[in-house]
């Protein structure tokens, strides 16, 4: 088609140059009055035509002979690429090659302007064709695919009419040292690098190069724009029969390099275990210095004040020791992960590490710097965490002047952090795990205790000789309840009652009990946010948590010996852009209520602030206290889904004055009504009497149980585990509710039930435990089912049953 209209437009023209030759000859004649005149004008310019028409076709053969079609063949071969997909663009956008990877990935029928990508992506590749056909080279970057690898993308005008563009896709890898210190290289920190002398890439598996400086590029390739990635990079370099090593395209002409190899640590944080070939290697080329193993003199000062320059930037922990094992530098990065003060370098790198490992660490750098060029590494100890072994990289150093070996360590601060946090957390899920076993067991033991104290009251009346010892046994069993508890609410084990509520509601319930507890010397402020959002929490763990909290503040105050102190009782609201300013790891973004104590007591012992919520810890003396009373609290507002903090207060001058506790609750927004004064359900009349199947492993709660519900008029038939319970029902025995234990042997409660519905699919019941019902009913959760903690005395027991049989 293109053809067709050129030989048109072509026609034209010479139709046109016709024209005006025949108006030129008649214009004369008349003029001249002489038709020979006007005849041999015509001649001679018709002859100009015809050697002016030979000449162009001559041209135009000659251009096509000098110009060919290119054979796109050839130029898909030499852009043939392992890491980088490649694409040529026409004036049109039209695709007129593309190497394997870019058809591999992105296919061979879209132009990289007309990709199948995300809408924001297409834009940035339209932006870059327009300003790489404006200014000569665009770029796209970040470019996300289908796939959601990220690309870095570059469009550079080239050919001969420079009507082609040549696009470059370079696939982000994996985030870690190798990817952070190749962003670095390719921006303005190669440039500074290259202008001190010193070319920097990185080279992975196999030897082949992933990035490298500009400058790197331009004196390895001649292009500073080429890449070099995917090639091999020791084919980039020569060396002569001294070992010096030099730029191949440069020859000897150039300046020799000094090679120094920095193993890169993986992206665990972990360093490469070098004997077995490192992930990826930071290669320096250093100018004005010899190869590996040269031994020509060269300026050592300059050598070392280049290298250090260099490792100062890198975020890599690097540091470097003389032949006689003295240190002679150290970037932050090394400092930090050493646990060493700025500008406080020991003398020997020995001095970073414990005692036993002092002669391992001298050795191994005697061994390094006095034998050929090699690298490794070893485990060893630092005197700041004497219990977590690190790996410390050495590597031989050539070029220098004389020997010296560089040392890497990975800073293992942050994940030292995370591995104490996830063993406290172990800890924490073991112990509370154990307190909750061992409250569901003396909760057992408890029942049995507070029921035979009961019966035994039944037969005693005030002024018996036994009847004050039965009280004292039955007060002192409800303390050992209360214990329980406790060790629940720990272990977020405890049944609560959540309501939706307002935080200054509680607090004003339990303001003048703090009153009586606070004294008459400790003053109690009590001061209310407005526009406080409800929360949803236990009312009454909720007043325990704040007893707690004073009585704790109180103790504080008072182990001062001072006279006087103060407890600030603060409600807070909280937003969530209040929380997004906080950047906390803990706390997710969301409206909260917060409740502050804040005392006057004198503050936590900084060795201690991290332990206050652990269970058993105690600051106070023997005997005054259980070290329940923060864990506790830790417990209850962990399982209403808040988040306490302990922190320590301090004036102007920076004395530390008191503690502050910071207790944030969600705020409810759910179609719940907030919590008010309860009403009377509705029930049935009942006249007693009733058919019970009592399931309980325990003889003496099981005994206890059935005599309680006996001497109330029911008719009562045991089992002691869930398969004699369910025996007795497929036997075809009828019963009005089963009352069964949660945890027992062989077969439990939630799975006796579910095949007793099989058979009796609306039968009610009773579930006993010293668990948590929340944790009950996360396994089974069904019409008719009802719960009652342990422990329990006579009077709870027979109640409940008598509610349920009044509400069914």
């Amino acid at each position: 088609m293109s053809d067709m209209k050129t030989l048109r437009a072509g026609s034209v023209d010479q139709l046109a140059v016709a024209g005006a030759l025949f108006a030129s000859v008649v214009l004369l004649w008349l003029v001249s009055d002489s038709f020979l005149v006007a005849a041999a004008f015509g001649g001679g310019l018709l002859v100009l035509a015809l050697v002016a028409t030979v000449v162009a076709r001559r041209g135009r053969a000659i251009d096509a002979a000098e110009y060919p079609v290119p054979d796109w063949s050839v130029t898909v071969a030499a852009i043939d690429h392992d890491a980088v997909a490649v694409a040529i663009t026409d004036r049109a956008n039209r695709l007129v090659c593309a190497n394997r990877i870019y058809a591999d990935v992105f296919g061979a029928n879209h132009a990289p302007s007309a990709l199948p990508l995300d809408p924001s992506s297409v834009e940035r590749l339209q932006g870059a064709v327009r300003k790489a056909w404006r200014d000569g080279q665009g770029d796209a970057d970040p470019l996300v695919d289908g796939q959601n690898n990220r690309w870095s993308v570059s469009a550079r005008r080239a050919g001969r009419g420079e009507d082609h563009l040549v696009w470059r896709f370079a696939r982000h890898q994996e985030s870690g040292s190798g990817t952070e210190i190749l962003d670095r290289l390719t921006g303005p920190i190669g440039d500074l690098l290259s202008s001190a002398g010193i070319e920097a890439a990185v080279v992975g598996q196999e030897g082949r190069i992933r990035g490298a400086s500009r400058s790197f590029a331009r004196r390895a390739t001649g292009d500073e724009q080429g890449s070099v990635e995917g090639q091999d990079f020791v084919g980039l370099l020569r060396a002569d029969a001294q070992d010096q090593i030099y730029f191949a395209r440069e020859g000897r002409e150039g300046i020799p390099q000094m090679l120094l190899q920095v193993p890169i640590p993986r992206p665990d944080g972990n360093a490469p275990v070098m004997d077995s070939g490192s992930p990826e290697i930071l290669m320096l080329l250093v100018d004005a210095g010899l190869g590996i193993g040269g031994a020509a003199p060269v300026d050592a000062k300059a050598g070392t004040g280049q290298l250090e320059a260099l490792l100062a930037r890198l975020p890599v922990g690097l540091a470097m020791a003389d032949r006689d094992g003295r240190l002679l530098f150290a970037n932050k990065a090394f400092s930090r992960a050493a646990g060493l003060e700025a500008g406080k370098l020991p003398p020997y790198p020995t001095d970073l590490v414990v005692k036993e490992d002092k002669a391992a660490l001298a050795d191994a750098v005697r061994r390094f710097a006095q034998g050929a060029a090699s690298s490794g590494d070893m485990a060893v100890r630092l005197k700041g965490l004497p219990d977590e072994p690190v790996s410390l990289g050495l590597a031989g150093v050539r070029g220098l002047g004389e020997s010296a070996v560089l040392l890497s360590l990975a800073d293992t601060t942050e994940e030292a952090r995370l591995k104490q946090q996830v063993a406290q957390a172990t800890k924490m899920q073991a112990v509370g795990q154990l307190a909750g076993g061992v409250a569901h067991d003396f909760n057992n033991v408890l029942t049995a205790i507070i029921g035979y104290c009961d019966l035994m009251l039944l037969r005693h009346t005030p002024g018996d000789s036994d009847y004050d010892d039965i009280q004292q046994i039955r007060a002192n069993s409800n303390r050992a309840a209360s214990l329980t508890r406790q060790l629940l609410a720990f272990s977020r084990q405890q049944t609560l009652r959540p309501e939706v509520l307002q935080v200054p509601d509680v607090v004003s319930e339990v303001s003048q009990l703090l009153k009586r507890l606070m004294g008459e010397k400790i003053a109690f402020h009590v001061h209310h946010d407005r526009d406080l959002g409800p929360v949803r929490a236990d009312p009454q763990q909720l007043e325990q948590v704040i007893v707690n909290l004073a009585v704790n503040a109180r103790d504080a105050i008072q182990s001062r010996g001072e006279p006087g102190g103060r407890l600030s009782l603060i409600t807070r609201r909280i937003s969530a852009s209040d929380i997004r300013r906080m950047a906390s790891d803990i706390i997710p973004i969301g409206d909260y209520t917060a409740l502050i104590f804040e005392d006057t007591g004198g503050g936590i012992p900084v060795e201690y602030i991290g332990k206050v919520f652990e269970p058993f810890f105690s600051t106070k003396e023997k005997g005054k206290g259980t070290g329940l009373g923060l864990s506790t609290v830790y417990g209850i507002v962990k399982q209403s889904g808040g988040f306490i903090f302990a922190e320590n207060v301090s004036d102007h001058s920076g004395r530390q004055t008191g503690a502050r506790f910071v207790i944030y609750l969600p705020v409810y927004y759910g179609t719940e009504p907030v919590a008010k004064a309860a009403t009377p359900e509705v029930t049935r009349e009942w006249s007693g009497g009733g058919r019970l199947l009592l399931v309980e492993d325990e003889d003496t709660v099981r005994a206890v149980a059935e005599r309680a519900l006996t001497r109330e008029g029911y008719e009562v038939v045991t089992a002691s585990d869930g398969e004699e319970g369910l025996e007795i029902i497929q036997s075809g025995e009828k019963f009005d509710l089963v009352v069964s234990d949660v945890v027992m042997p062989s077969m439990d409660g939630p799975a006796m039930l579910r095949e007793i519905r099989k058979l009796e699919s609306e039968l009610p019941v009773l579930f006993m435990s010293g668990y948590a019902e929340a944790q009950l009913r996360q396994d089974i959760d069904v019409e008719n089912m009802f719960f009652i903690a342990k422990p329990f005395s006579v009077q709870d027991i027979t109640a409940k049953v008598t509610e349920i049989l009044s509400r069914i």
